[in-house]
């Protein structure tokens, strides 16, 4: 009956993982691909001021980027640091 507690709670830890991943990384992608178009729209409009919009277009990039990196830290934390595990192999061995 533990094993197939602890098979559970690791099957679900890296679906958990996994979906964290996948919604991080599409919304990040897509919030990058929006900010970048919407950039090179005002370039095209406003060739004078590309270097004021590549400037400002890169430190909303890492903004952005933050968010995926953001959710590969909540992933490695469930894959590795489950709190639920511990607490449950210390219920199992005592």
């Amino acid at each position: 009956m533990e094993a197939l507690v602890l098979g559970i709670i690791a099957a679900a830890s890296v679906l958990a993982a996994g979906i964290c991943m996948g919604i991080g990384a599409t919304g990040s992608a897509r919030g990058e691909g929006d900010a970048a178009a919407s950039a090179l729209q005002a370039m095209a409009q406003q060739p004078d001021e590309a270097g004021n919009i590549t400037r400002t277009l890169f430190i909303c990039m890492a903004m952005i980027e933050s968010t995926a990196i953001y959710s590969f830290v909540v992933s490695m934390i469930i894959l590795f640091a489950n709190p639920f595990w511990a607490y449950l192999v210390d219920k199992i061995t005592l």
